[in-house]
């Protein structure tokens, strides 16, 4: 492992590294080993791409069409690929005014504030991205026309956002499909199942000069003559990070991609480098996460329009509500005392329901528009609910006491609370919380409850990178030839608006390619 405490100049370190190269490799073939190359590369390109999702795409099209040789390096096996993007809502974020942009960004990140020339270079590229979709034969059509598709209208900036997908369709990875289809129209190689392992770094210069992936559990050593870029999303799936980073979750689990267990994470700190935007993510929500799937279920009783007859609160652990059960979160925020702040998530959660609510048709909407569950793990939910009610993820009983002790509540608290709640119904207010959607009161037993878990999208934190996508150390220096894109490090420190996070796939794929392919090959003379 190279020294990673070494602080020579940069650029004194580079010509001795460049130096003792040029005396190893002659001929391909290195006469005195550094400790820090394998004896071999397996695999070589000129610009190697750790994650084949939207930001990876965006990066392999660009710098392919520069002129460079690439290679991607894919976790997921062939069928799982795409990342987030592939599961999100499909649509990306386009920008119809730079300046307005940048404002609205600022506005949203409030007191978590990024470099100026981030938001700038970030709002140029943003609003290059339908001419960029077009360009590769791609046809922008843009989706919830303002003011819908505002997420904070209120905020100074906000009515520069338009809100696109590419075709006819919006949702059912059809976005998605189309990058995919365009890295494959080209001849670019993607290793899949090959999970980035750990960056092999100079240990004199710093510069990066491959990785080293796994495949078939043996080590595959891919030399990137240029640069690498990280696009292998956040730590959705990484419990430490998440109880680590994100405030006050002990758990939390996602409706994206299974894959993203925070390798970016690792490797960038493995050599070096800084880390910003750890504590936010597009949450919490509430879901169940059953073990037998990878992903989170979306309860269609807590969707914030839909209606059906029955009652339907959420408790925590005291029994006793703690939010607006169907309140429209902000990707997670909600307003209070006048500040946009994370939704409360107590846990252990349960959705209680009567059995008007059960027998009102399936409690999960499972046509493949969006998420992971729906669109890949397909996973046929009952018409009736009976099937998942003996599998034991819905548990029943004949009165609420009963229900409580079965799922570790006071039994004498979740009565009470029931009561409050039909009084709330029967006065047409709930003052408690406001509710105003499915304002109705439990019928009679039998009485049912589903645990919730904190649900997400995707973190946002990773890797601090500079507007050139270049990933930095803490003392703001780039770790040279290691540049980023995507969730995996994302601009986005508080607020998000939808759409910002394939938006910005885009474009900061794009920034990193252009400058990787601009590198002098390491391995050059």
């Amino acid at each position: 492992m190279p020294n990673r405490f070494n602080r020579a100049p940069h650029s004194g370190r580079a010509a001795a590294a460049a130096c003792m190269r040029a005396a190893a490799n002659v001929g391909g073939q290195f006469k005195v080993q550094q400790p820090w190359l394998p004896g071999k590369w397996d695999r070589e390109a000129d610009v190697v791409i750790v994650g084949f999702g939207g930001a990876g795409a965006a990066a392999a099209i660009t710098a392919h069409d520069l002129g460079a040789k690439v290679l991607m390096l894919e976790k997921a096996p062939e069928g799982e690929e795409g990342g987030n993007t592939r599961v999100a809502g499909q649509g990306y974020l386009h920008v119809s005014d730079v300046d307005k942009a940048v404002t609205y960004l600022n506005a949203m990140c409030g007191n978590f504030k990024i470099p100026q020339d981030m938001a700038r270079v970030w709002a140029q590229e943003v609003h290059r991205n339908n001419d960029w979709v077009a360009a590769i034969g791609g046809d922008p059509q843009e989706h919830q026309h303002q003011p819908v598709g505002i997420e904070f209208p209120e905020l100074p900036g906000s009515d520069c956002v338009h809100k696109f997908h590419n075709g006819d369709i919006l949702g059912y990875s059809q976005t998605w499909a189309f990058f995919e289809k365009s890295v494959k129209q080209r001849p670019l190689e993607v290793l899949y199942e090959t999970p980035a392992r750990e960056l092999i770094q100079d240990g004199i210069s710093r510069e990066i000069l491959g990785v080293r992936a796994e495949r078939d559990g043996k080590p595959v050593f891919v030399k990137a003559r240029k640069a690498v870029i990280l696009t292998c999303g956040g730590f959705e799936n990484n419990q430490e990070m998440i109880r680590n980073y994100l405030p006050g979750l002990p758990y939390c689990y996602t409706n994206g991609s299974p894959h993203n267990e925070g390798d970016g994470v690792r490797m960038g700190l493995m050599v070096g480098a800084d880390l910003w935007h750890m504590n936010n993510y597009a949450g919490p929500s509430m879901a169940l996460k059953v073990p037998e799937y990878k992903t989170t279920f979306s309860m269609t009783p807590l969707h914030f329009s839909h209606e059906q007859p029955g009652g339907m609160i959420v408790v925590g652990p005291d029994a006793t509500r703690f939010c607006n059960e169907k309140l429209k979160t902000m990707h997670g925020k909600i307003r209070k005392h006048g500040k946009w702040t994370p939704t409360p998530v107590p846990c252990p959660m349960f959705m209680v329901f009567d059995h008007a609510v059960f027998s009102a048709g399936p409690l999960y909407d499972k046509k493949p528009v969006s998420g992971w569950g729906r669109l890949v793990e397909r996973y046929d939910w009952s018409d009736d609910n009976r099937a998942e009610l003996e599998r034991g993820w819905i548990k029943r009983a004949n009165t609420l006491p009963e229900l409580a002790r079965d799922i570790g509540l006071d039994p004498e608290a979740l009565p009470a609370t029931v009561a409050r709640w039909n009084a709330a119904c029967a006065s047409g207010k709930d003052e408690a919380f406001g509710r105003k959607v499915m304002l109705a009161a439990f019928g009679q037993g039998p009485y049912y409850a589903i645990e919730l878990s904190p649900s997400m999208l995707n973190t946002q934190g990773g890797p601090r990178r500079n507007a050139k996508a270049q990933i930095v150390r803490p003392d703001d220096t780039p770790i040279p030839r290691l540049y980023s894109a995507g969730e995996l490090g994302s601009i986005y420190s508080y607020m998000y608006q939808g759409t910002g996070n394939i938006g910005e796939c885009l474009a900061f794929g794009r920034i990193g390619a252009r400058n990787a392919v601009a590198e002098t090959p390491w391995d050059k003379g």
